[in-house]
């Protein structure tokens, strides 16, 4: 692992000493647009503003506004057929009905005057009471537990659901009687920033980044807090007092560290290849990656450990109908570090944005947000994407399409033990609205053995 860090900050010197001077583009000239979408490409500076509507099983319903300023340049500049953009500007906010809220915004401009250089800036403010905890071990991948009752089992989310909202007599530090509707629940607060800088090797399609990352991260559970409980007599909905969580248990046990929160400070490096030939809605093209985050006290950081994350995704154009793409990735990564906390085994990261691991709309999309969770994982996704229909509204372009797809993966606690047993499933379908080709609007309905759930945001799972 040492070494494969060593190796990516040496290749990352090596390319600063390169980059003084520019380049000619033969670099960038595998990653050419097709005809049909450098005709509809949009010229000039322009933005895309939209209503945030969006909906998530665990964060809820959430309204707020997106909105991207593009500069994209004229036909005549000779980076316009090679990138989706000169650069782009994203600020985003909302507020959802679990309370949760998030501002952020992001400054993206690929190479940088025609060099080989990408730059990125990402801020983010959020606070989110809706955040998931089902333990951090292989063991998730069992049947639902109650947190205060490990013997009874549960097959569906909603038999779960109702029976942590049932009274129960409360134990140590409980009141009388509780529900334990908010015990598999955590409210986190985090401030991020981040800076990254890749730059592209060769003839183009490989590239080397690096970044750093800042954080501050704060956490809560509903100890006492009232919550929806049911009579389990009278079958009648009322309140009492939540009872203590499953997160805090497993902190007073021992078994997790991070719930104090705290200073988190990271270096990413990362050795990228690709060949897509429009990043946010490819018909071509592969992207591969191998990613690392470092985070010790020798960099300022409250928290020690080392996440490693390998990602492949593939999109090939098949000849039925207008526009039929088919779509893949495959993902796999593991956490070192004995006291990792608890909040790192959430996500795995990566330069396209970091991926909630394992559930939710960016993996497996028929079980919920950090359903299963465990120090290694792999999941795969595979997704048809249809082209139905065009229009054009005014100066404003719009394509609708859908989008069936089938998800995939497991968690173990060693990465040693990785295989294809165990493995977890959900499918569903997904329509996609594409507007001036670069926002992507997608609706996705998973379903599992577990659950039934819809999502709807901005931009692709992959």
């Amino acid at each position: 692992m040492k070494r494969i860090i060593a190796t990516l900050f040496i290749l990352f010197s090596i390319t600063i000493v390169k980059a003084q001077e520019k380049d000619s583009l033969s670099f960038i000239k595998s990653k050419r647009m097709s005809d049909a979408d450098l005709e509809k490409k949009k010229e000039g500076t322009f933005i895309t503003g939209i209503p945030d509507f969006s909906s998530d099983p665990v964060t809820g319903f959430g309204f707020g506004a997106r909105t991207n300023i593009y500069w994209n340049g004229n036909r005549d500049n000779p980076l316009f057929p090679y990138t989706p953009y000169l650069m782009k500007l994203t600020a985003n906010a909302a507020y959802y009905t679990s309370n949760a809220r998030e501002l952020i915004l992001k400054l993206d401009v690929p190479y940088y005057k025609g060099t080989r250089w990408r730059f990125k800036v990402d801020f983010k403010a959020q606070q989110n009471p809706a955040n998931l905890y089902f333990g951090l071990t292989e063991s998730t991948l069992g049947q639902l537990r109650l947190p205060s009752d490990e013997n009874t089992t549960f097959s569906t989310y909603a038999a779960f659901d109702r029976a942590r909202k049932t009274l129960r007599p409360g134990g140590v530090g409980e009141a009388d009687f509780v529900t334990d509707a908010l015990s598999n629940r955590f409210r986190e607060t985090e401030y991020m920033l981040n800076l990254k800088a890749d730059y592209a090797l060769g003839k183009g399609k490989w590239r080397i980044m690096g970044g750093y990352e800042i954080q501050h991260l704060s956490y809560a559970t509903f100890e006492g807090m009232e919550a929806e409980a049911i009579d389990p007599i009278t079958g009648q909905t009322t309140t009492a007092p939540n009872g203590i969580s499953l997160l805090r248990r497993d902190f007073q046990d021992g078994l997790i560290s991070g719930v104090d929160g705290g200073w988190v400070s990271i270096i990413q490096t990362a050795l990228i290849f690709d060949t897509r030939d429009f990043e946010p809605d490819p018909t071509k093209g592969y992207y591969f990656e191998i990613a690392n985050e470092y985070s010790s006290k020798y960099i300022g950081s409250q928290f020690d450990f080392d996440k490693f994350f390998i990602q492949g995704r593939a999109y090939q154009k098949i000849p039925v109908g207008k526009r039929t793409v088919l779509a893949g990735r495959f993902g796999a990564g593991n956490i070192f570090g004995n006291n990792a906390p608890f909040f790192e085994f959430q996500d795995q990261w990566s330069p396209e944005g970091s991926i909630n691991a394992l559930g939710g709309r960016q993996s497996l999309r028929g079980y919920r947000a950090n359903r299963f969770l465990a120090r290694s994982m792999w999941f795969t996704n595979v997704e048809l994407r249809v082209r139905l229909a065009e229009t054009k509204l005014g100066k404003q372009r719009f394509a609708f399409g859908i989008a069936p797809f089938f998800d995939a993966g497991t968690v173990r606690d060693r990465w040693q033990d990785l295989n294809f047993k165990n493995i977890k499933t959900s499918y569903g379908g997904g329509l996609r609205i594409a507007w001036n080709q670069s926002t992507i609007l997608s609706f996705d309905y998973g379903r599992s053995k577990e659950d039934r759930l819809f999502y709807f945001g901005i931009g692709q799972a992959f």
